[in-house]
């Protein structure tokens, strides 16, 4: 049976209150000064209750989330050890580089832990720098380590802070006592420490969204004040949001809810999921310019969506007794997949998009999917148990490789589901009754609850009878040419491609120079020529290009974007073919594709005599 080797946490873990009512007989404090943060890099302190003998510290491995082991162990540094005022020798294990072994001297009740952060990448979950000359983004996991074999549950950590002088903070963490920049919190489980992230800046901005129970608020820093400056309908659109998750899953799971949000060009960009928080980064001006604004309007919902189907609502197989223990991710296209439709659909209910939007970033990614090579030789559901593997590599043959596909074609998975159940009901049950079902339960504090494929399988059935089990396994368990598009087209659209160009691709041309010829030539080149990913299949890979080439001229003339969509153009025409003049690692050769189907985009466009659904589907909810 497929989780077979996950039944113990079925099991043992029924639901897991993450606000334990354990009474801890002693408490690890962890205190981090972060004055530093300007030059990434945290310092920490931890006076751990120890008994003489041998011990076991562990740091932070498998980071939910994340989905991997993404600890970020190599930043690790300036480790010492104390123990009754004497230096104590520290080993690393000579197998797992995050376990470090020490004898406690007799005597000794405590061990006395001082240790460094480097945080200049990849520290914050995302693909940069965890602090700037303004701001900082804290994860817990990256300063910490722990008894080895400790539930995470049943540990508990006594946190506090010093923050660069006058910079402010918000984390879902209770304050305890504040003086000055030094803030010390209230204790909690390891478990809760880890899923609440901090951050602070100089430019710190404080947004209530609601003041029921449980209140919502919005922590937002910036690399300049300009940076904060919501707009009315923004402002408008997130209490919305609000208003919708409530009326989408009927109850909460949280205590309060902070939506921790940077907005720097300095830090890495990224957005992972809490109970009672998100932690989303992205460029400076987000909130001011069209273009990025659209691009990351889902972003948030995302995150936000996560609290139910995630982080209340969990694969078993992420459900770990610690952050040592190996996670499966089988069910990321629930996981993940689900909340990437959610947030989209979310987006759009709000008002952070517009329905139209809505349909042009479903294009793009139905578009990016039908045209994935390597859905020929692998499935679905391997993009999810390879996710450490697939996080490896950049750009180059993504298209080959796939890349986290669990969430796009996920989203694609999951609107087939809802149009089904549409189908089936006659249009009186949807996804939303399944989200509300599957996912809603009763409000309270954080918990876990586990599932399993035949869960949703069993969920999606009270909902709408349907041969599910048949239908979800071969969707992420089997090969295929093309994307699964059925949703979209159930739902009354349909995948066209004309020469006008897809409002997601616009934008991101704008603000990253990369050009998208995926759809005729068959690859993606920045400002400079450089190329991105060529699929494979393509007419550009049938002729001999590949990605890490660069495009220096076309027909002749030195490329452009514009030279090469106007090459396109005149090539439909034309019986001629497309020269390209390629450089390959110092060497220059000329490479003609006959192609002369013109420059091509991905739309959604009416099925003539359909309803259509997707409209009903983006109907906001709440009143």
């Amino acid at each position: 049976m497929r989780f077979s080797n996950l039944e113990r946490f079925i099991t043992l873990v029924a639901c897991v209150s993450l606000a334990s009512s354990i009474v801890f007989a002693q408490s690890i404090r962890l205190h981090v000064d972060l004055t530093d943060a300007p030059r990434n890099i945290y310092h920490a302190r931890l006076n751990i209750p120890a008994k003489p003998g041998e011990m076991t510290l562990v740091f932070p491995e498998w980071i939910p989330g994340n989905h991997r082991p993404s600890g970020p162990i190599a930043a690790l540094t300036g480790i010492h050890m104390e123990a009754a005022g004497n230096t104590v020798t520290w080993q690393r294990d000579e197998i797992d580089m995050y376990a470090f072994h020490v004898v406690v001297p007799n005597a000794a009740t405590e061990l006395q832990v001082s240790l460094d952060a480097i945080t200049s990448n990849e520290s914050a979950g995302g693909g940069g720098p965890a602090a700037s000359s303004n701001l900082l983004d804290l994860n817990w996991n990256a300063v910490m380590l722990y008894p080895q074999g400790a539930d995470s549950n049943a540990v508990e950590f006594t946190p506090s802070v010093k923050l660069p002088a006058g910079w402010k903070f918000g984390t879902a963490l209770t304050s305890a006592h504040e003086s000055g920049d030094e803030v010390e919190f209230a204790p909690v489980p390891l478990s809760t420490l880890v899923d609440s992230p901090l951050i602070a800046g100089k430019n710190y901005r404080k947004i209530e969204l609601t003041r029921d129970t449980p209140t919502h608020e919005m922590d937002v820093v910036g690399d300049s004040e300009e940076d904060l400056v919501m707009k009315p309908e923004d402002l408008a659109s997130y209490k919305k949001l609000v208003a919708e998750t409530g009326a989408l899953f009927g109850a909460r799971h949280y205590r309060q809810y902070h939506f921790l949000y940077t907005l720097s060009g300095q830090v890495g960009e990224h957005g992972l999921e809490h109970h009672e928080s998100n932690d989303s980064a992205t460029a400076e001006r987000t909130l001011l310019d069209p273009d990025l604004h659209l691009l990351n309007a889902d972003l948030i919902p995302h995150e936000f969506a996560h609290s139910w189907n995630g982080k209340y609502r969990r694969p078993a197989g992420l459900v770990t007794r610690n952050y040592q223990e190996p996670m499966i991710g089988d069910l990321l296209w629930v996981y993940e997949g689900l909340t990437n439709y959610l947030g989209n659909v979310l987006a759009a209910r709000s008002g952070l998009r517009s329905p139209e939007q809505y349909r042009e970033g479903l294009a793009e990614t139905a578009a990016i999917l039908d045209h994935r090579s390597g859905r020929t030789w692998r499935p679905l559901e391997d993009t999810g148990r390879s996710v450490q593997t697939l996080r490896m590599l950049g750009q180059q043959w993504s298209n080959w490789r796939r890349s986290l596909d669990y969430y796009s074609e996920g989203e694609l998975i999951w609107l087939e589901v809802d149009s089904i159940i549409r189908q089936q009901t006659h249009g009186q049950r949807s996804l939303d009754d399944f989200c509300r079902s599957f996912e809603g339960g009763k409000s309270g504090p954080p918990a876990v609850v586990p599932y399993k494929f035949e869960d949703v399988v069993q969920a999606l059935n009270e909902i709408a009878p349907y041969h599910w089990a048949a239908l979800l396994g071969d969707r992420v368990g089997s090969t295929s040419t093309h994307a699964p598009l059925a949703g979209i087209e159930r739902e009354g659209w349909k995948l066209v491609y004309n020469d006008q160009p897809n409002a997601f691709s616009k934008a991101a041309e704008k603000l990253f120079k990369v050009a998208d010829f995926s759809y005729s030539l068959g690859f993606t080149v920045d400002k400079d020529g450089n190329l991105g990913d060529v699929g494979v299949f393509s007419p550009a890979y049938q002729s001999g290009i590949g990605p890490g080439m660069k495009l220096i001229a076309v027909n002749g003339r030195k490329f452009t974007p514009e030279v090469l969509r106007a090459a396109l153009t005149a090539a439909q025409g034309s019986s001629e073919p497309i020269d390209l003049l390629v450089e390959n690692a110092q060497f220059f050769k000329t490479y003609s594709i006959a192609y002369h189907d013109g420059n091509q985009n991905p739309h959604l466009e009416r099925i003539s005599g359909q309803l259509d659904v997707l409209d009903l589907m983006l109907a906001p909810l709440s009143h």
